[in-house]
């Protein structure tokens, strides 16, 4: 696992800036050559840390006006039951992000929609159907004051 320097730290806050930014473009950014700018990357690349590079696109202009906060209780938690809830999730596009949780609830799920209808039906065609179920519960957002998936980077403090 490479360590997480202050240089390692500046190369992984500007890729998460701008994915597509070129090997001498962020060596110029750091003030360093590009082999070992590349080499560095790489390590990040191959531990994991990175994990890969995609487009940011604005939901909204897809069409997915609704964004979802959704609460589920189960009744079951077998194993049998568990693996078909995860593979449902998984396969689902509209369900952005799933969590496992603590407090009166099982899981959390991040869903998007078209619109208040096309969210209905997701959850009589989807969520209703997930074994186990028994409690649903959305919050819907009324306005996205801060949407990011950027981690906080910094190196070690001494």
């Amino acid at each position: 696992m490479p360590e997480i320097d202050a240089v390692n730290a500046r190369i992984l806050t500007l890729l998460q800036r701008d994915g597509r930014m070129s090997n001498a473009k962020l060596s110029e950014a750091l003030g360093m050559s590009e082999t070992p700018c590349w080499r560095r990357l790489k390590r990040l690349e191959e531990s994991g840390i990175v994990e890969g590079y995609q487009a940011n696109l604005n939901r909204r202009k897809l069409g997915l006006g609704v964004l979802a906060f959704v609460q589920l209780r189960c009744s079951e938690h077998d194993p049998a039951a568990t693996a078909e809830f995860q593979r449902t999730v998984e396969a689902t596009p509209n369900i952005l992000a799933c969590h496992n949780t603590t407090g009166a609830d099982d899981f959390l799920l991040i869903v998007v929609a078209r619109d208040l209808d096309d969210y209905s039906a997701f959850v009589d065609s989807t969520l209703r159907r997930l074994p186990g179920v028994t409690s649903i519960r959305s919050n819907l957002s009324l306005k996205e004051m801060k949407a990011s998936n950027r981690l906080p980077v910094a190196p070690p403090f001494a």
